[in-house]
């Protein structure tokens, strides 16, 4: 006993009226009991049913599908796109490659997520901007902590000593500033 016409239809991804017609042409038969073997079907279906030739027949072109896994598998059909010489549309076999390749990149990153290999891009943004404030502060407050002491080693003015330093790194951070870091 195989599956309903419906579940067959399903299975194909196509409609009803598809297996209806298949049956009615010949290319695919039916159990007695009027269900169908899907695997039986799906070999009369392949060698039975010609691709559609519509004014010319549409180049082969072999397509990279990223697997989750980060390997890739080939994915071999007609091309319908303007560029690839087709009639200007896009086949249903590239419509559902295309699908498939966004269900797997989508997976892919749900899994890199669950894995905590990923970060959220704002959160990591306001992160590295908080550190470079951070830093920022120390130095501008290490002149004040320092200048004295160094002051004392040289044998020289602290208040001299203390504007020479804070000039000296404000000119080095106004430098650092002037780089603008790239988040791609």
């Amino acid at each position: 006993m195989g599956i309903s016409i419906r579940a067959y239809a399903r299975h194909r991804g196509v409609t009803d009226t598809a297996v209806h017609k298949a049956i009615r042409s010949g290319r695919v038969t039916p159990e007695a009991d009027g269900t169908i073997d899907a695997d039986q079907a799906d070999a009369q279906w392949e060698r039975n049913t010609s691709a559609p030739n519509i004014g010319t027949q549409r180049p082969v072109v072999k397509v990279k599908v990223p697997e989750v896994d980060g390997g890739e598998r080939s994915s071999v059909g007609p091309t319908g796109s303007a560029n690839a010489g087709g009639t200007g549309g896009t086949s249903l076999l590239q419509a559902r490659t295309v699908n498939e390749v966004v269900k797997a990149q989508t997976n892919k990153v749900r899994l890199a997520r669950l894995k905590g290999e990923l970060v959220d891009r704002p959160q990591a943004i306001a992160h590295v901007f908080k550190l470079a404030r951070s830093e920022r502060d120390a130095w501008l407050n290490w002149p004040a902590r320092i200048s004295a002491q160094m002051a004392a080693k040289l044998e020289i003015d602290a208040h001299t000593m203390h504007v020479s330093l804070e000039s000296a790194v404000r000119e080095h951070l106004q430098e650092l500033g002037n780089l603008s870091p790239r988040v791609d």
